[in-house]
């Protein structure tokens, strides 16, 4: 008889096969097996929270199929993702399968290697009741929220609405940011510059204008700027001080869940789901060759920085052979986890140190690739030396005006030779100096004022985003892709130029949400409660303890809320746009129906008329050159048409470009997968290169 191990997926299941060999047989559960009912609350609130599991309806002829092969083995290992989630699909199994929950049945591998999978084999052990708890609370806590606030929003706002633990805050996140924006007065405001040049140089650097009689200066009109740029040109620039000295820039620590999302939506472009998806399928197996299914990186979802002695010092002697010794740190580089840290799994990071994206790139997609190469650099970036920068901070005096000028030099590169963390706001001044000596006169090339206006704060970014909810403590790595999936397509938020802004949907249902439940969009309030769910985890709290103190007082403050609005319901206002009805001439608006937003005349009933919106995208169609529209399928996946569809019916996958066609001046389009190309679809011109 063989044994059975269950894993989550396909994929999963393929590359441990190949370790663990013909003594054991490796199948997928396909994620959850057992959950709470769809079609109605599922939780026995009046009996601490009992939940009501059922079999997931179409994972009925698996689960037979699970039973029995169970029944014909020898032994049953539960090898499900080594998380809270993963924890409690192989308590489901063990409940389905009539396994005994005191046997040391579940094993976890924190990668899919050799090493990985053999020491998680040899450490079995038993099924972890605090994790499936902590599992079981946030699950129960969050059907709670979903079940009994959306139908509260059902008959106030409008069908179809839905309201989350987390999503409600993110929401109110990207709210509260639009409010900012709006009421944000910008004001003027000056500065003065200049364009020096010594004459041991022919390069200009920039001073700008510090302080006014040894006062630092505000300038806020033209007046006060140009008084001060007379008193300027009465005078020379003269060097007063110099301060020489060496900076040390440390590496990037390596990734976690939330700093490898960032990461990719400020480098590659990606959204968090897209990012996780491509990570998933590192962790599980690529099919490499010559060496077949490998699983390339460490699990994708924690939280913690802590990295292996054996994966640091495989990093080391790759660094010494690749770039030399010295770029080996004297001592190992530190980095210190946050708070509440679920320190079970290591930091993101290469599972085999000398698979460099760059030889197994032939084997992987395109998002496979680019996120290997990040996760790889920057994992060996983090294990490298720092970076010493030589800097200059030079005092310039202009009568009784002060000027300042910095900048820097590199004295070592260290890890900057391979990688360097990208910045929402890169701020970093590389103003190059020349020799300068203290009392040298320096010539002027121009002097400017500038005039300024502050900015308001820009919205979030998903990049952006994940980093506020992660420092507030909203939510947990996990959580993050699947909320801004979530509240983006309940039509809460929308993308507008890769940032996020909230609909008129949002900005309502936010509204009455801040009227009537003022925790569930609380920030410090959710985040003490993710601290509760953490403690039940930790075997700290009860988790129907948690689930008390929270649903007792919501059930009050829902039923308040009832009260309140009984016989109300908010209207959503129409959202005008500058599209023209061209039966009546009316501003159309937009509006939501079942298949999502439309523009749609004002003037209903009188005027009927309704409009697909329509995104367009780069470029024209290589058929008869209208633009060129954005579409979705049913799925989210682009496609692009013709803009005058149906006349015209041109359509592909492929993502339109602003780079024209060298032969024919045709848009170009941009092919993705592990062939990607870029290419002109112009009937008989062919023209086609490599993408970047």
């Amino acid at each position: 008889m063989s044994k059975l191990v269950i894993v989550e997926s396909p994929a999963k299941a393929k590359t441990i096969k190949k370790y663990l060999g013909g003594d054991y047989e490796v199948v997928a559960s396909m994620g959850h097996i057992r959950d709470l009912p769809k079609s109605k609350l599922g939780v026995d609130v009046e009996n601490d929270f009992e939940p009501q599991y059922v079999n997931i309806r179409d994972k009925s002829d698996l689960i037979k199929s699970l039973t029995k092969q169970a029944k014909k083995s020898e032994q049953v290992f539960l090898a499900t993702d080594p998380d809270r989630e993963g924890e409690a699909i192989s308590w489901h199994l063990a409940h389905i399968l009539d396994l005994d929950l005191n046997e040391p049945n579940r094993v976890t591998f924190n990668e899919i290697t050799k090493s990985g999978i053999e020491s998680g084999m040899n450490s079995p052990r038993k099924i972890d009741m605090e994790l499936v708890n902590a599992q079981q609370a946030r699950r129960i806590l969050d059907r709670l929220v979903g079940y009994k606030l959306s139908p509260f929003l059902w008959k106030k706002v409008r069908k179809g609405l839905s309201a989350g633990r987390v999503q409600s805050v993110a929401v109110r996140l990207i709210v509260d940011r639009e409010e900012e924006i709006r009421a944000f007065v910008s004001k003027e405001y000056w500065s003065i510059s200049a364009e020096l040049l010594a004459k041991s140089s022919k390069k200009a650097f920039e001073a700008k204008l510090h302080s006014v009689s040894g006062e630092k200066i505000e300038l806020n009109t033209k007046e006060e700027t140009d008084k001060i740029l007379s008193e300027i040109n009465k005078s020379d620039f003269t060097v007063a001080g110099i301060k020489k000295s060496v900076r040390r820039k440390s590496p990037a620590a390596p990734f976690i869940t939330s700093t490898l999302q960032q990461e990719a939506s400020r480098r590659l472009g990606f959204q968090s789901r897209r990012t996780m998806k491509a990570a998933q399928e590192l962790y599980e197996g690529i099919e490499i060759a010559s060496l077949g299914a490998v699983g390339l990186i460490t699990y994708m979802r924690t939280d913690s920085l802590r990295i292996s002695d054996e994966a640091r010092n495989a990093a080391y002697d790759y660094i010494g052979k690749k770039y030399g010794e010295k770029y080996i740190p004297e001592k190992p580089n530190t980095y210190r986890s946050k708070r509440n840290t679920q320190d079970a799994h290591e930091a993101i990071r290469p599972t085999v140190i000398d698979l460099t994206p760059d030889e197994i790139k032939d084997s992987l997609s395109s998002d496979q690739y680019r996120l290997y190469k990040l996760i790889w650099e920057r994992f060996m970036a983090s294990q490298m030396a720092k970076a010493q920068l030589n800097t200059v901070s030079v005092d310039i005096n202009v009568g009784d005006c002060g000027f300042k000028a910095s900048g820097y030099s590199v004295k070592f590169d260290g890890f900057t030779v391979l990688y360097e963390e990208a910045k929402d706001d890169p701020d970093e001044n590389n103003n190059v100096l020349p020799d300068l000596e203290v009392g040298q006169v320096l010539k002027v090339k121009s002097i400017n004022g500038n005039q300024h206006f502050t900015q308001p704060p820009a919205r979030y970014s998903e990049a952006t985003l994940i980093k506020a909810l992660e420092e507030n403590g909203i939510g947990r790595p996990s959580t993050y892709a699947p909320t801004i999936t979530t509240i983006i397509s309940r039509n809460y938020v929308e993308r507008e130029e890769k940032r996020l802004k909230p609909t008129v949907l949002g900005e309502v249902t936010t509204q009455l949400m801040k009227d009537h439940f003022k925790q569930i969009v609380n920030v410090a309030f959710t985040a003490k409660l993710e601290d509760s769910l953490d403690a039940v985890g930790e075997g700290k709290t009860e988790w129907v303890d948690t689930l008390h103190s929270f649903y007792d007082d919501f059930d009050k403050t829902l039923t308040k809320a009832e009260e309140a609005m009984e016989g109300k319901r908010v209207k959503i206002p129409d959202e005008e746009t500058d599209v023209v009805c061209e039966l009546c001439g009316r501003n159309m608006v937009i509006k939501l129906g079942r298949f999502g937003r439309f523009l749609a005349c004002p003037g209903f009933p009188e005027c009927k008329n309704t409009k697909k919106i329509v995104t367009e995208a780069d470029g024209n169609c290589p058929l008869c050159g209208s633009k060129i529209h954005e579409k979705k399928s049913k799925k989210g996946r682009k496609s692009y048409g013709c803009g005058s569809y149906p006349d015209c019916n041109f359509m592909t996958w492929d993502t339109p470009i602003e780079e024209k066609c060298p032969q024919c001046d045709s848009t170009l389009f941009k092919k993705g997968g592990k062939n990607a190309k870029i290419h002109c679809l112009k009937p008989d011109c062919g023209f086609e290169k490599a993408a970047d």
